[in-house]
Order: C-alpha cells, then sequence, then structure tokens
C-alpha cells in the first residue's frame, strides 16, 4: 500500500525524531490518508526500526481512573496591551475536555462563578474538583485545626453535590495536567500573538478551545477528540448524564 518515497517518509521521521509508533501514525496521518497502524508498523519492521533503543523510550505517567466529570482547575495570569488578565480553566481527568473563561480579577467570586458555568456548560454531571490551596478557592486560618474554614467555593461545591479536592499544604500544582494545557494555551495565544484588548483575547482563547475540543485527536483517548469520547461514553453510561451530548454539536447556528 506504500509508496518508495511515502516509506522514505516514514522512516527518516523514525529515525530523526525518534518518536514512537503511535506518534509517528499521528504525524503522517493525514499526509499518507491511507495509512494505517498495522501498515506504519509492518513499514518499520521492514526497515529494522519497529524497536527503539530502551534510552529513548519514555513510559507515559499513568494516573488513577476516574469516572467522567473529574475536573482539575488551575488559574494563569494573561498579558494583553490594556493590562492582565486570569485564565479560569477545567480539564477533565477522563475525556480531556477543556472549559475555559477570563476575567479581569481572580478572586473567589470569581472562581465560584467559574464553577457555576462550569457544572451548567458541561452535558454530564461534575462529582470532583482538584484545584490548590490559593485564596480564591480555599480560606486560610490558622487558628483551625485543620488550617482551613468554610469558603464560598466549597458552599456551591457542595450545594451542587461535588467533592472539593485540594492539594497538599504548600504544593502549588495538581497533578500536571491543568498546568501543561495553561502552557499550551499560553504558547498557542500570548506567547505568539499580540492582544489590543481583552476581547480580541478572549476571541482567540475561544476559537482554539472549539478548535481542541472539537478536532484535536488525542493519543490518550486513542485518537479521538474530547467530544468523541464524550458521546463514546454516553452511549455507554447514560445516566451519568443530565443532557445528551449530540445537542452540543457544531453547527451553522452555532
Amino acid at each position: 500500500m506504500l509508496s518508495a518515497l511515502e516509506e522514505a517518509a516514514i522512516a527518516s521521521l523514525r529515525i530523526q525524531a525518534r518518536l514512537p509508533l503511535d506518534d509517528v501514525f499521528l504525524a503522517l496521518k493525514d499526509v499518507i490518508p491511507h495509512l494505517s497502524r498495522s501498515s506504519l508498523h509492518r513499514c518499520l519492521q521492514r526497515h529494522g526500526i519497529s524497536r527503539l533503543p530502551k534510552a529513548d523510550q519514555k513510559k507515559p505517567k499513568r494516573f488513577k481512573a476516574y469516572e467522567i466529570g473529574y475536573f482539575h482547575i488551575d488559574i494563569a495570569e494573561l498579558r494583553y496591551e490594556g493590562g492582565k488578565a486570569f485564565l479560569f480553566l477545567a480539564v477533565d481527568r477522563t475525556s480531556k475536555i477543556v472549559f475555559a473563561r477570563i476575567y479581569r480579577k481572580a478572586t473567589k467570586l470569581v472562581a465560584t462563578g467559574f464553577l457555576k458555568a462550569l457544572v451548567k456548560t458541561v452535558p454530564y454531571r461534575v462529582h470532583t474538583v482538584l484545584t490548590d490551596n490559593g485564596s480564591q478557592f480555599v480560606q486560610h486560618d490558622k487558628r483551625s485545626e485543620s488550617g482551613f474554614v468554610a469558603h464560598i467555593f466549597g458552599a456551591v461545591c457542595a450545594a451542587n453535590g461535588i467533592e472539593h479536592r485540594q492539594t497538599k499544604p504548600y504544593h502549588p500544582w495538581t497533578n500536571g495536567q491543568a498546568e501543561r494545557m495553561v502552557r499550551t494555551i499560553k504558547d498557542a495565544t500570548v506567547k505568539s500573538f499580540h492582544y489590543a484588548s481583552i476581547t480580541d483575547l478572549r476571541r482567540h482563547v475561544r476559537d482554539w478551545l472549539l478548535a481542541y475540543n472539537y478536532a484535536k485527536q488525542l493519543k490518550a483517548l486513542r485518537f479521538k477528540t474530547p467530544f468523541e469520547a464524550i458521546r463514546q461514553i454516553s452511549e455507554t453510561t447514560p445516566q451519568l448524564f443530565v443532557r445528551m451530548p449530540r445537542h452540543d454539536m457544531l453547527g451553522p447556528n452555532t
């Protein structure tokens, strides 16, 4: 099925970039439409490069599997010509869907509003959120035995049946999913483009999120988009959903 030129391109990418088989397939499947994973594997075997040296192989970090609805929340500062804005971002650990909003301030009331918008937007039940110990999410009190007291963010979690988990004290990050996504969005927006207003920044981040959630095929999801993963889960476990995700399909009236 593969021509000599196509095999040469595959071998060149494999040898020079030293990418795993799945990454080579993801990089070339749009260039070589008839390429399949099995034909790629046979091509690498014919050229004697089906296995990478052990020193070059990196084992992916695996996290504990959770039911859909476990979100990691993070906050990041974004700069534009008129000043600074704050990106509130939530990533589902299972479906990898990303929900984000840009605000002018990063207060506990803004964080609470972001959580309410998240619960209203996603088509399934949010059962757990993981945040750091910032003042937007928890209220610190040295007089308390636990170090934390009641907070409006926790009250909204309780009202919606959401378990609020925090990282360890003085541990400024979660397991890395939200942090990596923040870096990805920064690389695609403020580090590459200039924005005259917060409106322009919001519009670009919104367009990026649409492209990611509806068109980005992810290796962690077996080359499905986050929206496709959600639709597949809804077909097997519809009881987890408050509405069917097909109602959120992009169309001419979006």
